[in-house]
């Protein structure tokens, strides 16, 4: 069993303090494993059990402290799980963590069914223990709040998706680097949903660990509110933006409908002043839901004729489903590109202007690579000046601008 080392780490130790206000208790039929965490967790009043004393652990009452249950890999089976359920039944007023060796989609299913309010898989880092005990203890009666929940009530925060029809054409840098600037602009939170299923990059294009993802939101069922929600939100210090992550696996896409995306989506903008969206590539169910519910969406597409002739079935296939056309705003992405092919043409193809246009540079890459944002990473550059036009047509307050909203759309 592998875990990141906490000693000497300022920050880990920062986060142990919360959880002083909780017991934890090791469940797990090797007795190395129970020592390993519970060495990890040192100084935070940790009880072991095997697991053939899971009776007895049910029976355990700490007193007005909440108690968390760490239940190690050696009972990430059928029969383990049994017992897990066991546990949860008798004690619904403790929280129950699962670590394990392998993570799938029948497991995280059966685990949630089990009870269990979080699973992680190994190697797990010191941080994301912490963080997940946390989350878990803090919606636990007795466990004192850190900081209030960050939900407005009255907010109804707007919905923007960026979408293409075609991967390769810069999706995912643009809803990145629009977050970014969305989120050092407006006074409100501002989230970016990392809504590709199956491959999403919006983790490493802003090098952030995915302890929590989108899957848990959904596997959460009735339990998922708005302060669960945040509970699940990653905050990328650089510029205060909050990242829902995509699932860690592709078939974890099988556990999400578009009818659980619309609904993170509604508790989003609950209370966030914007909501970015990085859907899919191509136009499936959940990236359809996901247009038809955004107050915007920005469709991007690059300077190559084959992306091109996508991008044109795509909005005409928007159009024939009744999408709104005053609320669709085409980028043009590496519109400069030496490729012989004129944005006029582009747009008399397309029978829509293209609004925006992202010029070609070599630091958008470069920036990719070193998991920032170009607009962080390159503030001076063309290309961040091109995404901060962007962001000015939905920045509120003093930094917004009027914008005319073009109705042209599939002009031929």
């Amino acid at each position: 069993m592998t875990m990141t080392p906490r000693q000497g780490d300022p920050a880990l130790e920062a986060s142990l303090r919360p959880l002083a206000a909780i017991v934890l208790a090791v469940v797990d039929p090797d007795p190395t494993v129970r020592t390993t965490i519970a060495l990890e967790l040192g100084g935070l009043g940790v009880v072991t059990y095997p697991d053939s004393e899971v009776e007895s652990l049910a029976g355990y009452r700490p007193g007005p402290q909440p108690l968390v249950v760490i239940f190690g890999p050696g009972l990430a089976d059928a029969a383990g799980l049994a017992k897990v359920e066991s546990f949860t039944r008798t004690r619904p007023d403790a929280g129950a963590v699962l670590v394990t060796a392998e993570l799938s989609t029948e497991l995280l299913q059966q685990a949630f069914r089990a009870g269990v309010r979080d699973v992680l898989a190994l190697p797990v880092e010191t941080a994301a223990l912490y963080q997940s005990l946390e989350r878990v203890a803090r919606n636990l009666t007795g466990f004192p709040a850190s900081s209030p929940p960050v939900e407005t009530p009255s907010m109804h925060g707007r919905v923007i998706a960026v979408t293409s029809t075609k991967g390769g054409s810069g999706k995912s840098v643009v809803a990145t680097n629009l977050a970014t600037v969305l989120a050092q602009q407006t006074p409100g939170p501002v989230v970016l949903l990392d809504g590709d299923l199956q491959f999403g990059d919006v983790a490493v294009m802003m090098r952030l660990g995915a302890s929590h993802t989108l899957a848990e939101a959904v596997t959460a069922g009735d339990r998922l509110d708005s302060q669960y929600l945040q509970s699940l939100l990653v905050r990328h210090e650089p510029s205060g933006l909050l990242v829902l992550m995509a699932p860690l696996e592709p078939s974890f896409s099988e556990l999400v409908s578009a009818k659980d995306v619309l609904r993170i989506i509604e508790l989003l903008r609950g209370f966030c002043a914007h909501v970015v969206i990085d859907t899919q590539a191509g136009l499936n169910d959940v990236t359809l839901a996901v247009i038809e519910q955004s107050d915007d969406t920005l469709m991007v597409a690059s300077t190559d004729v084959p992306n091109i002739k996508d991008t044109k079935i795509g909005l005409q296939t928007l159009h024939r489903l009744g999408v709104d056309a005053s609320k669709l705003t085409l980028v043009l992405n590496r519109a400069n590109s030496k490729v012989h092919l004129d944005i006029s043409e582009v747009e008399h193809t397309l029978g829509m202007k293209a609004e925006h246009q992202i010029p070609s540079s070599l630091v958008v890459p470069l920036s990719v690579n070193r998991g920032v944002p170009v607009v962080l990473d390159a503030p001076k550059s063309e290309v961040a000046g091109a995404f901060e036009r962007l962001a000015s047509r939905f920045a509120v307050g003093e930094h917004a601008i009027p914008v005319k909203r073009s109705r042209t759309l599939f002009g031929r």
